[in-house]
C-alpha cells in the first residue's frame, strides 16, 4: 500500500518544464566573458539549439559566435538551420565559407549552394577539395523530387572478401570522417552493392568467422532516380538507421538516413496538407503576400466557377422553392453532411493510394467499402433526420403531421442519397486522378466539397420536386 501511495504521489507531481537553451545561449554570447570561457560554455549545447538561437542574435553577435565555433561544429549548426540559411552564410568570411561547404554533408551543401548567387557558388565549388566537389556534383545531378537528391555520401564501406579483422580496421579508419557507422555496407571491386553488416554483429564476431556469414544480402535499398513520393512508403516500412541508394547498375551512391526519412515524410505531409487546403504549394509564415496570393488564386478561380455552377443549378429549382419554401431551411444541412462524408472518403483514399503496389481489384474493393460505409451512415443520419425534423416541423412550426413527416422523409432520403454519392465521389475521383497520372491530393477538400454541393443540391431539390410536388401534390 505504501508503495502504491508513493507512486500516486509521484504521478500527481507537475511535469518539470524544459530549460530554454536558446535563451541561455543568447545570454552567454552577450556576456563579457573571455572567448575561451564562451567557447567552453557553448560547446555544452546541441548544434540544433545553437542554430535556433541565431535568429535572436544581431549580425555582429552572430559573427562573434562564428569566430568561436570550429568548422566541424559550424557545419553541424548550419545543417539544422531551416530559415535564413543564405543570410547567415553571407555573414561568414570567405575562408569560413569554404571550410563550411567542405565539411557539410553533400546533400546539405547542395541545398545551401542553391540558395546563394551563381557567381559565388561557382567560386566556392572551385575552392573546395576534390572529394567534396565530387560528392556535391553527384547529389546535384539528381532532380529535387528524386530520392538521390536527399542522400548522404557519409557511410562506411567494406570490401567484399575482407576478413573480420580487416573490416574492423576499415571501420576504425573511416569512422573519424563518417557519422553513420551503425550499418556497414559491403561492396565488391566495382562498387556494386552486395549487402550490409550490422555494427553489433561485426564487433561481437570472432576473427575466425568468415565475413560472408555476417552479410545481410537481402538488405533494403532504393534507386537514386526514384521519385520521393513513390518510395516514401518503402522507406517508412524499415526501421534501419540508413538505407543504401543505388544507381541503375546497382552501384552504391550513398545512403538515406533515418533523419532524412523523417524530413522527407514531414515535407510530403506538409505538401499534401497544402493540397488538401486547395493550395498549389506549401506556405510559411514569412512568405510575401504576393507569393501567397499567386499560390491560392488559381484554385480560387476554379472553385468560383464550380460555385457559380452550383448557384445556377439552385436557380433551376426556383419554382420548387416558391411552392415549398420550408425546404430552403434545410439545404445547408444536406450540403454540410455531403461535404463531410466526401472529405472523409477523400482522406482515406489518398492515404491508401500512397501504396504503389495497390491492384485494380483492391481499388474496386476500396470503392465498394466506402460506398457501403456511406450507405450505412446515410441510413442512420437520414433516419434520425426523418424523426427529428418531422417532429420539429410538426410541433415547432405548427404544420400538419402529414406535411411535416413528408418533408422530413424527403430530407432523410436526400441525406441518404447525397452521402452515398459523396462517398463514391470522395473515393472515385482520387483513383481517377491517379489513373490519369495526376496527384490524387489535387482532388482536395475544397474541390470535393464543391462537387458534393452540386450533387447534394440536385439530389435534394430533385427529390423535393419529384416526391413532394409531383407525387404527393404538396404545396406550401
Amino acid at each position: 500500500m505504501e508503495e502504491n501511495r508513493e507512486i500516486e504521489r509521484g504521478m500527481e507531481q507537475p511535469v518539470r518544464e524544459h530549460p530554454d537553451y536558446e535563451e541561455e545561449l543568447v545570454r552567454i554570447i552577450r556576456s563579457n566573458a573571455s572567448p575561451k570561457i564562451l567557447k567552453d560554455e557553448i560547446s555544452n549545447y546541441h548544434e540544433n539549439d545553437i542554430a535556433a538561437a541565431l535568429e535572436n542574435l544581431t549580425a555582429e553577435e552572430r559573427r562573434k559566435l562564428y569566430r568561436m565555433l570550429d568548422p566541424d561544429t559550424l557545419s553541424d549548426v548550419f545543417a539544422y538551420i531551416e530559415d535564413n540559411r543564405a543570410l547567415y552564410f553571407n555573414e561568414l568570411t570567405g575562408r569560413k565559407k569554404v571550410d563550411l561547404i567542405s565539411r557539410m554533408d553533400a546533400d546539405d551543401a547542395v541545398e545551401l549552394l542553391r540558395q546563394i548567387e551563381k557567381s559565388e557558388r561557382s567560386l566556392l565549388i572551385d575552392l573546395i577539395d576534390d572529394d567534396s566537389r565530387r560528392d556535391i556534383a553527384l547529389i546535384a545531378s539528381f532532380e529535387e523530387d528524386e530520392i538521390g537528391s536527399r542522400m548522404s555520401t557519409n557511410y562506411i564501406r567494406i570490401h567484399m572478401g575482407s576478413t573480420v579483422k580487416a573490416a574492423m580496421h576499415d571501420l576504425v579508419e573511416q569512422a573519424a570522417d563518417n557519422d553513420n557507422i551503425s550499418t556497414l555496407y559491403v561492396l565488391d571491386s566495382d562498387q556494386t552493392f552486395v549487402g550490409a553488416i550490422d555494427l553489433k554483429n561485426l564487433i561481437t564476431a570472432r576473427e575466425s568467422v568468415p565475413l560472408d556469414e555476417l552479410i545481410q544480402t537481402s538488405f533494403p535499398y532504393v534507386y537514386g532516380q526514384e521519385r520521393i513520393e513513390d518510395c516514401i512508403e518503402q522507406l517508412k516500412d524499415y526501421s534501419e538507421d540508413s538505407i543504401p541508394v543505388l544507381d541503375n547498375s546497382n552501384k552504391m551512391l550513398g545512403v538515406i538516413t533515418s533523419q532524412d526519412i523523417v524530413e522527407v515524410v514531414d515535407e510530403q505531409m506538409a505538401e499534401d496538407y497544402a493540397k488538401l487546403a486547395g493550395l498549389a504549394a506549401e506556405e510559411d509564415l514569412k512568405e510575401p503576400v504576393r507569393e501567397s496570393v499567386r499560390k491560392r488564386f488559381p484554385w480560387l478561380m476554379i472553385l468560383l466557377c464550380l460555385g457559380l455552377l452550383v448557384s445556377g443549378v439552385v436557380g433551376l429549382f426556383e419554382h420548387v422553392v416558391q411552392e415549398i419554401t420550408i425546404v430552403v431551411f434545410f439545404q445547408s444541412l444536406i450540403l454540410d453532411m455531403a461535404g463531410n462524408v466526401g472529405t472523409q472518403s477523400l482522406a482515406v483514399t489518398i492515404r491508401v493510394l500512397t501504396d504503389e503496389n495497390l491492384t485494380g481489384r483492391q481499388k474496386l474493393g476500396l470503392v465498394w467499402k466506402e460506398a457501403r460505409i456511406g450507405l450505412v451512415n446515410g441510413f442512420i443520419v437520414g433516419g434520425l433526420s426523418f424523426i427529428v425534423i418531422g417532429f420539429y416541423v410538426w410541433l415547432a412550426l405548427k404544420k400538419s403531421p402529414f406535411f411535416a413527416f413528408s418533408v422530413s422523409a424527403c430530407i432523410g432520403s436526400a441525406m441518404l442519397l447525397a452521402m452515398l454519392i459523396s462517398s463514391l465521389a470522395g473515393t472515385g475521383i482520387p483513383i481517377l486522378f491517379k489513373k490519369l497520372k495526376i496527384d490524387p491530393a489535387v482532388a482536395s477538400g475544397p474541390l470535393i466539397t464543391t462537387l458534393n454541393d452540386l450533387v447534394a443540391v440536385v439530389s435534394y431539390y430533385g427529390l423535393v420536386w419529384l416526391f413532394l410536388i409531383k407525387l404527393l401534390g404538396i404545396n406550401g
